[in-house]
């Protein structure tokens, strides 16, 4: 240590490297993150955990979907630590890199979910010119419902054929928003998928 600075070991050359001493617990936190310490993730978690959720849920305005996001940031983060270089970022900036293109790719699944919900509700409430088609597409519809376990068939049910709102339904079944919300984004993926099979045949 010389005056105010110590000279430390970081990064992946393991060069010495000289820092101010106010930087000296970050570049501790950074090391050990880095050589997959899980006490290093719990102190990153709680650290930046309250920034990450901040970002994401100004960005997307939904604080079910923040928390995801949160999640999925930090899991992220871990399971890419391998890919972080702290001689060319800190790791705050680092995890709030991977925020900003997770929050990117939530606000595009959003968009995908509203595009199959829209063309899923269409061909429930409208009459199909070839009804032969239609029918084939609501038979579809409906055996692809039966794959699904109770629950989210309960609530693929009451959105699509009783019209009711993700809240109305969770109160109807006592289950938490988020989980209905849930729900219906993966069952709307089982029928894209389905779907897009189906597109594939022809």
């Amino acid at each position: 240590m010389t005056g105010n600075h110590i000279t430390l070991t970081v990064g992946r050359r393991r060069d010495p490297v000289t820092v101010p001493i106010d930087d000296v617990d970050h570049v501790r936190l950074a090391a050990a993150f880095q050589a997959g310490d899980e006490r290093a993730l719990a102190e990153a978690y709680a650290r930046w955990s309250s920034l990450v959720y901040t970002i994401a849920v100004r960005s997307l305005g939904d604080p079910g979907e923040a928390e995801d996001v949160t999640q999925t940031v930090f899991i992220a983060a871990w399971r890419g630590r391998d890919n972080y270089n702290p001689e060319r970022a800190r790791l705050p900036a680092w995890i709030v890199g991977i925020t900003r293109h997770t929050v990117a790719d939530t606000h595009e699944a959003r968009s995908r979910r509203r595009r199959i919900e829209q063309a899923v509700a269409g061909e429930l409430r409208t009459t199909s010119v070839d009804d032969s088609v239609d029918v084939a597409d609501r038979v579809m519809f409906a055996e692809e419902l039966q794959r699904l376990p109770p629950v989210p068939q309960r609530v693929m049910q009451l959105a699509f054929y009783a019209d009711l709102t993700h809240a109305q339904i969770a109160a109807m079944l006592d289950l938490p928003l988020g989980t209905v919300k849930s729900h219906i984004r993966r069952s709307l993926g089982r029928l894209r998928a389905r779907l897009e099979a189906e597109d594939d045949t022809y």
